[in-house]
């Protein structure tokens, strides 16, 4: 069944009273989209966090009127957000699939792969993640998560134990274990990256050796190797706390930040870590060192 699309440009702020407004004539699906790439990660529990400016995208019935739609929608919507009405008649499709579908294989380092449960691993005798996008953020098409991955792919990790602090769907833990860690612990603030964690450790029979904890439960013992891949605030922030979760010599990295933020993080951190380096990919960086003995 064909539906009518309108795709509309408006601020947070303005939000509420557009997706009212639309809802009041019918629509039947609302979708709020970046409308200016600026992102988004690691919300607090219970928090809906929106982009400063949004593109929303309402369906409705594709024997709806347009002009009676939008003359309907003047009472409620200012004029400013109605003058950046666009419309388009869309096919009924499986979206998820469509999603699926351009969601490929990737490679990170030398011996890891991200495989959809959809595709066939490019690779049988590599290190495959069966992986597919979810709830929580994670899937390792973002820079930080990918210069994470490959920096585990780096490290000899054989009967080592791993901290995945802000562990999301869980994915650089998983690594860690398909990469021969012994045991890693995953905690999050989010209860729906704690059951994504979960529920990709099983997929990837991993489970056994993953302990998923939120930020509330006991800290988990000190590990061989953490990895942080949260934003800079909380990094600083939780710097004794993530220092605690290290043992002496332990290997460390931690992203989620931008360009030019490791010169906020770097001098948070000396006296807790050592040889710290910084890793950019695009916009996005990664510092990595070794826990103070």
């Amino acid at each position: 069944m064909p539906f009518l699309e309108l795709h509309l440009r408006l601020r947070a702020s303005e939000q509420p009273l557009v997706e009212a407004a639309i809802e009041a004539q019918g629509s039947l699906a609302i979708t709020l989209l970046d409308a200016e790439d600026v992102p988004i990660l690691e919300p607090g529990v219970g928090e809906t966090p929106l982009w400063p400016e949004l593109t929303l995208t309402a369906l409705f019935p594709a024997e709806l009127d347009k002009l009676d739609l939008l003359v309907a929608l003047d009472a409620d919507i200012p004029a400013h957000i109605l003058h950046t009405a666009k419309f388009a008649h869309v096919d009924d499709k499986d979206w998820t699939r469509v999603w699926m579908d351009t969601y490929q294989p990737m490679q990170f380092g030398k011996r890891l792969w991200i495989v959809p449960t959809t595709h066939t691993p490019p690779d049988p005798d590599a290190v495959n993640i069966r992986l597919d996008p979810g709830l929580a953020f994670g899937t390792g098409t973002h820079p930080t998560t990918a210069m994470c991955l490959a920096w585990l792919d780096g490290l000899d990790l054989h009967g080592k134990t791993v901290l995945d602090f802000g562990c999301g769907s869980g994915i650089l833990a998983i690594a860690a274990l398909k990469l021969g860690a012994a045991h890693a612990y995953g905690v999050d603030n989010d209860p729906q990256a704690l059951i994504a964690s979960q529920e990709n450790a099983h997929r990837n029979g991993v489970h056994e050796r993953f302990t998923v904890l939120s930020d509330k439960d006991k800290a988990p013992p000190a590990c061989d190797v953490l990895v942080a891949n949260i934003l800079l605030p909380p990094l600083i922030a939780l710097k004794k706390m993530l220092a605690a979760g290290c043992k002496p010599g332990a290997l460390a990295a931690f992203s989620g930040m931008l360009a030019g933020q490791d010169s906020e993080l770097i001098p948070a951190y000396q006296g807790y870590f050592e040889n710290l380096e910084t890793l950019q990919q695009g916009d996005w960086i990664r510092v990595a060192g070794r826990r103070c003995s």
